[in-house]
């Protein structure tokens, strides 16, 4: 069962979707931020935060205390999405 496609579709099929489009000056100043957040961060916490992350992933334990503890240690997004991707893998739609 896929939602959207096969189960709770839409009966407004055809009208147009207003897309978001991201203003690129904020997006740079994003970037920007990010960089400063992994130069001024303390390398060893937030990647020992990352590992509890994925010890926790692979045991089944409750995975939201050690990701905040993770985002507090300023690991990022991205970086734990890397880590949980590694332990449950990715969805791959069949084809």
């Amino acid at each position: 069962m896929v939602v959207g496609v096969n189960r709770f579709t839409d009966d407004e099929a055809g009208q147009a979707v207003p897309v978001f489009r991201l203003d690129p000056t904020i997006e740079q100043a994003q970037i920007e931020r990010l960089r400063a957040v992994r130069l001024t961060r303390a390398d060893g916490p937030w990647r020992d935060s990352l590992a509890v992350v994925e010890q926790a992933a692979r045991s089944g334990d409750n995975l939201v205390p050690p990701v905040i503890d993770a985002v507090e240690r300023h690991a990022t997004v991205g970086e734990i999405a890397d880590v949980l991707r590694v332990v449950f893998g990715e969805y791959r739609a069949a084809e």
